[in-house]
């Protein structure tokens, strides 16, 4: 908090939370519980609209095929390919959704926070697409293949060749999955955190000889959660992207 002027300025306190429960020594709290519910969510929609896939769909068969083609025709497709994408599409249509899910719960009243903007959710999602891209890449291209396609190896570099494969090394085996994690993480903490200095604000000035000053913040606030709800999309969108390019580097032939 602020000293002197008593505003209670957001910060990384903002992001703890007291726990709910303790399961089994472990500590239960808020952004856990949002994370189970995200996964209810996901596997409920998709179970319901599809369980039972009609010939002539339903509304909400409707919606779900609307959705599982936009991430199979506008991503997987349109980076793999359909003939390699097609069995990556599960994948990323469950990645994408629910990633976007827990981003959207920082505008949900009640919940009001990104699950995303703990680190832990988009690490933990990140080493699923390392782990799928590296097995991938030893399965199709065998140890020999591995080593060349993760150094960029390529004999037409001459003399700076050893000094591109290091970089190429360091880059694909720890600095891509680090990326692609606070890539996302990043985006939601950060919105996060202006929604809710807004948020405040706009009830500090309320409360003070500055009201107009309020309706100004409260202007902020209700134009922040507008991009925040594009932010929450496109972030979706830029992880399963990019996960689809790095499986497609695992598919490529390297000569």
């Amino acid at each position: 908090m602020s000293d002197g002027c008593g505003f209670p300025a957001p910060g990384l306190h903002s992001f703890l939370f007291k726990p709910i429960a303790t399961v089994g020594g472990y500590e239960f709290n808020k952004v856990m519980l949002l994370a189970i519910i995200t996964t209810i969510l996901v596997i409920g929609f998709f179970y319901a609209a599809f369980g039972k896939a009609k010939v002539v769909p339903g509304k909400l068969q409707m919606v779900g095929e609307a959705g599982y083609d936009f991430v199979r025709r506008g991503i997987v497709y349109e980076t793999l390919g359909k003939k390699e994408g097609e069995k990556y599409v599960p994948l990323m249509v469950s990645l994408f959704f629910f990633i976007w899910i827990m981003n959207i719960w920082s505008v949900i009243p009640l919940a009001q926070f990104p699950v995303s903007s703990v680190i832990a959710y988009p690490a933990v999602l990140a080493a699923v697409v390392y782990v799928t891209w590296v097995s991938l890449t030893f399965k199709r291209h065998g140890f020999v293949g591995f080593f060349k396609n993760i150094t960029g190896y390529d004999k037409s570099l001459g003399p700076v060749l050893p000094l591109v494969m290091i970089i190429e090394f360091f880059s694909n085996l720890l600095v891509r999955p680090f990326t692609h994690a606070v890539r996302l993480f990043a985006n939601m903490f950060a919105g996060h955190l202006m929604l809710v200095m807004f948020t405040v604000a706009s009830w500090y000035l309320l409360n003070s000889w500055m009201i107009p000053a309020a309706g100004i913040s409260f202007v902020m606030t209700m134009a922040m959660i507008v991009f925040e709800l594009f932010v929450q999309a496109v972030q979706a969108y830029v992880f399963v992207l990019l996960a689809c390019t790095y499986i497609q580097g695992a598919l490529a032939e390297h000569h």
